[in-house]
């Protein structure tokens, strides 16, 4: 690496010079001479403090992991034989969650004889499917897991 195009401290273009005499500027005014852009030709170097150059690369991390939002998938249980406001009060946590921007798994549980009548309780999740289907997609369509009937739901 005989010579690399150079910025100074101020951000001004220096031109081509040697790497040696690049070095030597860069002790002169006490700070650091950093490759900003090795696989340019000639590599770009830069005067400036590594230290506070790390140092705003990692708050610019921070800052884009703390804007990231993450999808839960949030659980409501129902019953075949749900009443009218029990399903109500669900329904309600349904659209917050997917006005939260989660997924919304639906989870069916059967017990003893209802296991008999598990029409009963694909109405209940069609019923689920009719009223959120303004807001949200169905991600997986109802399938029987043991005992129980599942549904995931995502927003649209």
């Amino acid at each position: 690496m005989a010579e690399v195009r150079l910025v100074d401290e101020n951000g001004e273009q220096v031109g081509v010079v040697d790497t040696a005499s690049a070095l030597q500027r860069a002790i002169d005014v006490g700070l650091d001479l950093v490759e900003v852009s090795p696989n340019a030709e000639p590599p770009v170097c830069k005067i400036i403090d590594h230290g506070k150059l790390k140092y705003q690369e990692q708050k610019k991390r921070n800052e884009a992991r703390k804007k990231q939002k993450t999808i839960d998938v949030k659980e409501i249980k129902l019953r075949p034989n749900i009443d009218t406001h029990d399903y109500d009060v669900k329904m309600r946590n349904a659209r917050r969650f997917i006005d939260d921007g989660d997924k919304v798994k639906v989870t069916l549980r059967f017990r003893g004889r209802e296991m008999a009548h598990q029409d009963l309780g694909a109405q209940v999740l069609e019923r689920v499917r009719t009223e959120l289907d303004e807001i949200a997609k169905v991600e997986q369509m109802p399938k029987m897991e043991g005992r129980q009937m599942v549904m995931v739901i995502s927003p649209r």
